[in-house]
């Protein structure tokens, strides 16, 4: 699979997760604004997958976010973590 593919996987499980309604909004709004910036072409992959790893790192911190929800969120993490190392 290829960078592009790996990459649309995880925007729709960013998508998944802005979607679901058992998970706090503000945490919604955070992934659909993750999702939003990993969509964006105009800066390098390298950046766009940081930033969102370091956002994704703080939703995950939030106190309020059921624990299906921290456990998506860290499958994710290691998704862009793993596209990141070129794995």
């Amino acid at each position: 699979m290829d960078k592009q593919q790996k990459l649309s996987e995880i925007i729709e499980y960013l998508a998944q997760l802005a979607e679901d309604n058992t998970i706090p909004r503000n945490i919604r709004r955070g992934a659909s604004a993750i999702k939003e910036r990993l969509m964006k072409e105009n800066e390098s992959l390298d950046v766009r997958l940081a930033s969102a790893i370091f956002q994704l790192d703080e939703l995950a911190n939030e106190p309020n976010i059921p624990m299906h929800g921290r456990t998506m969120i860290w499958n994710i993490i290691g998704h862009l973590e793993a596209l990141q190392k070129g794995e």
